[in-house]
């Protein structure tokens, strides 16, 4: 497998195009930023000429939201083609995706639908994320899946997570607000994951906000990207990153976009984190 260069240990963040023009101003100072591939699968326009000026300047990570790796479909060979070309394009960092799936054969559902945590849903999985690896000629990512109502299988979801990615011979990305809204939907705590996810295979770590919505007189607990990140997962975020040591740490926000100014400070936030706790653990 090809080797390419790395995220910086440092705090990112989703670009957006509404900050297009400060992302492009901002210090450098180990700043990283990610895009969805799927919005910029094109042969020209602005959208690629901003990305080029970008990457000039920062480190880019690629995060997929639309090869449905979990489903029972082998991914669609026209969707890695166009990712291949963004790769060979600007020759990422980072190139993730999710334990999920969004297609049933012509049938595309816009969603990250958590699969079943079974021994097949396993080796399906594991073959996909091979196949695309193989594609791409490198390594990719994949994430933990956030979870809203229980799944019956005959493993747990964190063992098709983890074991998924090592047969395949990938890495992981590992979202902290996704482990506590499982934990808060469903039972259990954070600390079941944590107690499993091998730190040394994390790539990259992710931390978002939610959304708390009420149904059928039940609190539920959205992955909306919507918030900024909560004091709860925040101190997640320092015990893992207290037993990992420092990780590429991205701050993400898809919905109620605030000022650049206000990611930037969530990414100070984190930053700080990394120097202090990350730093520790590094000595420890």
């Amino acid at each position: 497998m090809t080797k390419h260069h790395t995220l910086p240990e440092r705090a990112g963040l989703g670009l957006k195009p509404e900050h297009y023009r400060d992302a492009l101003a901002a210090p450098a100072n180990g700043l990283w930023f990610e895009v969805h591939p799927e919005n910029y699968m094109v042969e020209g326009g602005p959208r690629l000429a901003w990305l080029d000026a970008i990457a000039d300047r920062f480190t880019l990570s690629l995060h997929g939201v639309g090869l449905s790796l979990g489903g029972p479909d082998r991914p669609d060979p026209d969707h890695l083609a166009r990712l291949k070309t963004l790769v060979d394009r600007y020759n990422p960092a980072s190139v993730s995706e999710h334990v999920a799936w969004s297609r049933l054969g012509d049938v595309y559902f816009a969603d990250l639908l958590p699969p079943p945590p079974t021994r097949q849903t396993l080796h399906a999985l594991a073959a996909h994320i091979a196949e695309t690896q193989d594609f791409l000629g490198r390594q990719i990512l994949i994430e933990n899946p956030a979870l809203y109502i229980s799944l019956q299988g005959d493993i747990s979801m964190m063992e098709l997570y983890v074991e998924a990615a090592k047969i395949a011979g990938a890495g992981l990305l590992f979202d902290l607000n996704n482990i506590y809204v499982c934990a808060q939907n469903l039972g259990g705590s954070p600390q079941d994951w944590l107690d499993v996810v091998p730190p040394k295979e994390v790539g990259e770590v992710h931390l978002a906000g939610f959304t708390a919505q009420t149904r059928n007189g039940d609190q539920v607990l959205i992955d909306s990207h919507g918030a900024p990140i909560s004091g709860a997962v925040w101190a997640l975020y320092e015990d893992f990153i207290r037993t990992a040591g420092s990780k590429p740490t991205l701050i993400e926000r898809d919905e109620n976009i605030p000022a650049f100014a206000e990611l930037m400070a969530e990414a100070h936030q984190a930053n700080l984190v990394l120097d202090d706790v990350g730093l520790e653990a590094g000595h420890g």
